[in-house]
């Protein structure tokens, strides 16, 4: 079966690893989600995660991160979808719950936080939103 949002798939798995209190989830691997993963690592969402090989195919290990027994990442929502693409420019980005949480977007200089995408003043596809 073809899956439509690769992306939307990750962050099901991330979501649902954390719920299972989970130590690391395994994804397929693509450069988008690479760099969206790079974003949370940056951000502190996630403790990292690394390339491993899946059954003949590459794939990466996200691991997840706790605080006191609780999942770090609260919230994680795809944004834009494949019926649905969002896009902002720089001034007009989301904020999620009053700066506390990130937006992830995928601009021209690459796949950025909202607060990264604003110093650069670039816009773009609204990914993802997390807190």
């Amino acid at each position: 079966m073809a899956l439509t949002d690769p992306l939307g798939d990750m962050l099901t798995r991330i979501r649902n690893g954390q719920r299972a209190k989970k130590d690391s989830v395994v994804t397929p691997a693509s450069k988008l989600r690479a760099n969206v993963l790079e974003v949370l690592k940056r951000e502190g969402y996630i403790r990292g995660y690394s390339e491993e090989e899946l059954a003949g195919h590459a794939g990466l290990r996200v691991e997840l991160k706790y605080f006191e027994g609780q999942p770090a990442i609260k919230h994680v929502a795809r944004v834009s979808k494949p019926g649905r693409r969002v896009y902002s420019g720089s001034s007009d980005l989301p904020r999620v719950r009053n700066g506390l949480g990130i937006v992830i977007v995928s601009t021209p200089k690459g796949v950025l936080s909202d607060a990264e995408a604003r110093d650069q003043n670039v816009g773009g596809e609204v990914l993802a939103e997390v807190f």
